[in-house]
């Protein structure tokens, strides 16, 4: 039922006439809150489109709407569940990502949510550790009304030199549960073969993705902040 209800989504998403509402202004790169009708049904969705995005003198391949696409494809394929739906598509302003809107539950204290010691927030720490996430700020973090735990912009992930910034670091240093190593399992076993990413993600960003996961699984634990570069993001909200 789970799966129908996500193709019915997706194909919403995709195919669905689009109508942009607002802009969310403390974003750095173009950020549109946007309706999608189609048939019956009507979304709101986060667009993203290529044309606003600022050049990244770090991430100078690529876009950051292929790479929020790439995360969401990771996530999905290899049962991290992370990201929001996500496609890519025309818009108003061009291509972009769009991504399902998620309500977020507004009683939660995001402070000390963010600190929990949550098998949610585990996951997304590996996740995170997983795609190179260079950005995972607490206000990146949205736990919704029905008690899932989903992240939101994934734009600066899968940098082939290890970047990984986060507010995520609870974590560091503990052993990796068997849930967890299937994951990455799941990655080493979805790299094996031509995917999706390939026109997403740079040769050597894909490299570095199998190259990353393979150490995580030898390490057989959650990484630790590094020495070379600041290992959280600022601000961190």
């Amino acid at each position: 039922m789970a799966t129908d209800v996500n193709s019915t989504l997706e194909e919403a998403l995709r195919l669905g006439e689009m109508k942009v509402t607002g802009r969310l202004v403390d974003a750095s790169n173009a950020t549109m809150l946007a309706n999608i009708t189609h048939d019956t049904m009507s979304l709101t969705c986060i667009y993203k489109p290529i044309a606003g995005e600022r050049p990244l003198w770090d991430f100078s391949d690529g876009t950051l709407a292929y790479r929020e696409y790439a995360a969401y494809i990771l996530s999905t394929k290899c049962d991290f569940h992370v990201v929001p739906l996500t496609v890519l598509r025309e818009g108003p302003f061009g291509e972009g990502a769009v991504q399902l809107w998620i309500n977020v539950d507004e009683k939660i204290d995001m402070i000390e949510f963010f600190q929990r010691d949550s098998l949610e927030l585990r996951n997304m720490a590996l996740f995170d550790a997983v795609v190179n996430n260079t950005d995972r700020k607490i206000g990146h973090i949205l736990p919704d009304v029905a008690g899932r735990v989903f992240g939101c912009d994934h734009g600066v992930t899968f940098h082939f030199e290890d970047k990984l910034r986060t507010v995520l670091w609870r974590w560091a240093g503990n052993t990796f549960n068997e849930e967890e190593l299937s994951r990455l399992e799941a990655v080493t076993d979805y790299l094996k073969a031509p995917s999706e990413l390939e026109g997403l993600l740079t040769s050597d960003e894909i490299n570095a993705l199998g190259d990353r996961v393979n150490r995580l699984k030898e390490s057989g634990v959650f990484p630790l902040p590094s020495k070379d570069w600041p290992a959280v993001p600022w601000p961190p909200y």
